[in-house]
């Protein structure tokens, strides 16, 4: 078993959302390699940070990126695995690109309860003193303003009558 720490500079970005480890950026990998009868196990921690912006509010954010990894590099071609070694080496480069990319957040957020931009102005929330949100009718449902169902009239009549021990009941056995 080997273990490594390894700095390595991204080449290309990772990620094409609003977050994304730049090109450029560091990422720190702390490695174990174990050789095992098929192949060579690569335990792995990836960390590094991601910038982009706020999903809400486009403010300029960094979140920080640590990804575990778990991947059988296999020594025979005709197996089936995803990863092969080759010439004594396994290219790490394809399982780190995927597991940092699907690590990253969809909508990532500059705090939780980040309030956004106004949706007519365009202004972030937090910077606007004394924000009252505008209520308003969208103009599209407008002509529904007037419009009421009509309920459903009440039955003032039960809807069974009881059964007295004077009358038979129905045969439900069928």
């Amino acid at each position: 078993m080997r273990e490594h720490s390894i700095e390595v500079v991204v080449p290309e970005r990772l990620g094409e959302g609003q977050v994304a480890v730049q090109a450029g950026a560091v990422l720190d990998l702390d490695v174990r390699l174990e050789g095992l009868h098929d192949g060579i196990l690569v335990s792995a921690t990836v960390s590094g940070t991601a910038t982009g912006e706020c999903s809400r509010c486009l403010k300029p954010i960094a979140e920080p990126v640590e990804v575990d990894i778990a991947e059988l590099f296999a020594y025979d071609v005709d197996e089936a695995f995803d990863y092969q070694v080759h010439e004594d080496h396994v290219d790490l480069e394809p399982v780190v690109r995927d597991a940092v990319v699907l690590s990253l957040p969809f909508q990532p957020v500059c705090r939780p309860d980040c309030p956004g931009l106004d949706p007519v102005t365009g202004e972030r929330v937090e910077d606007i003193l004394d924000y009252q949100p505008r209520e308003g009718v969208d103009p599209r449902w407008s002509a529904l303003a007037g419009f009421q169902a009509e309920q459903a009239p009440v039955l003032q009549e039960p809807v069974g009558r009881a059964v007295t021990d004077n009358e038979s009941k129905p045969d439900t056995s069928a």
